[in-house]
């Protein structure tokens, strides 16, 4: 598949160019390390990842990273997994993404914006981020909290979410975090896995225009949640604290100054979790050491965000998305956390909350955007967006005509920065260059330090060609470890089984001749709706539990379009009949007991659901029929218990075209 040979939709300016700081960076790189002067991002990327140790060292150094024990090399061991980066380094990464609130020429400026669905910013002054996570960071190690220790939020994008993470990485204890509007079973199968000793929990939360009370669910989770010493209560509805709560306004009231915990480069920060399409999600263990530097280069380099800046990315605690947001205060920039429905009152609301809080980098999914074109929205004329500088999106790939409507209605000098990474990293692969012209259905580079390539199934690398996404060298934000994976197994099998010691992603991507990146989806069958990856297992659960239902099967199509197409195809038991109040129920129970993203597009009945051999269900090559492809070209049909049933799906298709 070759990239056309068209011209960019967007060119930075010289003067974009040479202000970007991804251009000081390779010039200082240059001066201090050998990275090359001349030949632009290429030459930049080649020499990150063929120097990989200068690379990374310099990247330390040019923001400044406190090592509070030094390092005694910056990789000892680059096989993978296993990596060990700046073994006998401490550090913390709190303390940096606090450090502007030290400044006192900045420190009264906002850290944080928040809004919610009324759409009025309210700030957080660094100074007073500061003493809240000095005092609840206090507060914590007087409930015995220590490090290593997890403390767990049940919360939405709120500034006390930011604080509870900041104080727990003070502490060096592990945070973990989960989205309000999960149910209680999907918040278990993710906290009782890594045990958590505090947990921070909001009433109740406001979307779509209606408060949603979860005192109830809270109290399940407390029960079924025995290792907890202590709850935090946020009254988001104004509620008071259940009995044996502490209140949130006690445990941040204190003026303790911030005592930052020293720990090892490869501490663990926080435990970000897979969508569990398999059974438990995968619960990834991330490094304080590694997620700081790789957000540095990250948001500090491909982002280009600083002081000044204003970054805001729709998002929900329970998102990789949300972690990469609150590393923006890494860079002294302002972030906006948003809570509340990504459409209401109107389509538009996202492009209002960008006007109204002044964001230079505005990012949202590929979903929304199509959403948007959809419904005939022109930001740039309904809404003053002249300090956007970027509009990035993820979750999914944005289709080319993404990029068309973006550029003609959101601004014709803004940067369009498709980007593409996984929960598995907390960051990108490939995307954002701010130096680099923009095409159209492209993401524009792989990242610095990422030896990003495309594999055939033999481990050669392609160009022009769709292949695996590959990453052939370790990447500092990579998982130290899974939770409750002693051996590294199950570690060792999500990545690194089909190409020994190179990580397989599960994307289908070429890369281009001018080096560019386009992502095909996904080469395995996790569900990503809206840039959330969800398990269909937790589906399965939910709506088998249903009397009538006796198994389903859920896909989810990435159409040409642009759009994302989620099936529940259910097998009755007998004398059931799908009519609307099963439909109902059915959508009804996985809102109720997993989340409203799980709620499937269509609910249709089928004469069976296929399976292996082994008993397992057939997702992938059901996927593959509904996205067109041939019968025998989407599954061996020695593999399968009943070839019949899939002659359904492929039917289906061909309706569907």
């Amino acid at each position: 598949m070759n990239a056309p040979h068209t011209a960019p939709l967007w060119e930075p300016s010289q003067e974009r160019i040479d202000g970007a700081r991804i251009t000081r960076f390779q010039a200082w790189a240059a001066e201090r390390h050998g990275a090359p002067a001349d030949g632009g991002y290429a030459a930049l990327h080649r020499w990150s990842v063929d120097e990989l140790a200068t690379f990374w060292q310099a990247v330390a150094e040019w923001f400044d990273i406190r090592f509070t024990a030094p390092y005694d090399s910056v990789i000892t061991d680059r096989s993978m997994p296993g990596a060990q980066w700046f073994p006998g380094a401490t550090v913390n990464y709190a303390e940096h993404a606090l450090r502007t609130a030290t400044d006192p020429a900045r420190a009264h400026e906002a850290a944080l914006l928040h809004v919610d669905e009324s759409q009025e910013p309210q700030p957080v002054s660094w100074s007073e981020l500061r003493r809240q996570v000095g005092a609840l960071a206090a507060e914590l190690r007087s409930l015995g909290v220590r490090p290593g220790d997890r403390v767990s939020g049940y919360l939405p994008n709120i500034p006390q979410a930011v604080t509870a993470l900041l104080a727990t990485a003070a502490v060096g204890a592990v945070w973990t975090s989960s989205a309000p509007d999960f149910g209680a079973r999907s918040v278990l199968d993710r906290f009782q896995q890594v045990e958590p000793v505090v947990m921070f929990a909001v009433d109740g939360y406001r979307y779509g225009g209606k408060s949603h009370d979860r005192r109830d669910t809270v109290a399940e989770l407390r029960a079924e949640l025995p290792t907890l010493r202590a709850v935090v209560h946020i009254p988001l509805l104004g509620t008071r604290a259940p009995d044996g709560a502490l209140d949130w306004a006690d445990v941040t009231s204190g003026e303790a100054e911030p005592v930052f915990e020293p720990v090892p480069f490869d501490h663990p920060l926080w435990v970000l979790y897979s969508s569990g399409t398999t059974g438990l999600p995968k619960a990834i263990v991330q490094s304080q050491g590694g997620i700081l530097i790789e957000h540095f280069k990250q948001l500090g380099l491909h982002c280009d965000l600083g002081p000044g800046d204003r970054f805001f990315w729709y998002t929900s605690t329970g998102w990789m998305m949300w972690n990469f947001l609150v590393s923006g205060l890494l860079t002294g920039t302002t972030i906006v956390l948003y809570d509340g429905s990504p459409g209401f009152p109107a389509t538009d609301a996202q492009w209002r909350i960008a006007e109204r809080t002044g964001a230079t980098l505005f990012g949202t999914s590929a979903a929304y955007v199509m959403a948007c074109r959809k419904a005939g929205i022109h930001p740039a004329r309904d809404h003053d967006l002249s300090r956007v500088k970027c509009v990035a999106t993820t979750g999914s790939p944005l289709p080319p005509d993404g990029f068309r409507w973006l550029h003609e209605t959101a601004g014709d000098d803004v940067w369009i920065a498709s980007v593409s990474g996984g929960t598995d990293v907390c960051s990108c692969f490939a995307g954002a260059v701010p130096t680099l012209p923009v095409h159209i259905g492209e993401l524009q580079a792989a990242c610095l330090g990422t030896d990003l390539q495309a594999w055939d199934p033999e481990g050669r690398p392609l160009i022009d060609e769709v292949g695996e996404l590959v990453v052939t060298n370790p990447m500092p934000s990579m998982p130290i470890r899974f939770w409750n994976d002693p051996d590294g197994s199950r570690y060792a099998g999500s990545y690194f089984e089909t190409y020994p010691g190179v990580w397989r992603h599960g994307d289908w991507i070429t890369i281009t001749t001018r080096g560019s990146v386009i992502i095909h989806g996904r080469s395995d069958s996790t569900l990503n709706r809206q840039g959330v990856r969800m398990g269909s297992a937790d589906i399965y659960e939910a709506v088998e539990r249903l009397p009538e239902i006796r198994e389903s099967l859920v896909i989810g199509v990435e159409e040409p379009e642009g759009g994302y197409w989620m099936p529940l195809f259910v097998h009755l038991a007998p004398g059931a009949t799908l009519d609307d109040a099963l439909r109902l129920r059915i959508k009804q129970t996985i809102r109720e007991q997993l989340s409203p993203r799980h709620v499937p597009d269509d609910i249709i009945e089928v004469p069976g659901v296929p399976h292996t051999l082994t008993g397992k269900r057939i997702e992938v090559p059901v996927k593959r029929l509904l996205q067109g492809a041939a019968l025998d070209r989407a599954v061996n049909p020695g593999s399968v218990d009943n070839l019949g049933l899939l002659g359904f799906y492929e039917q289906l298709a061909r309706d569907r075209r």
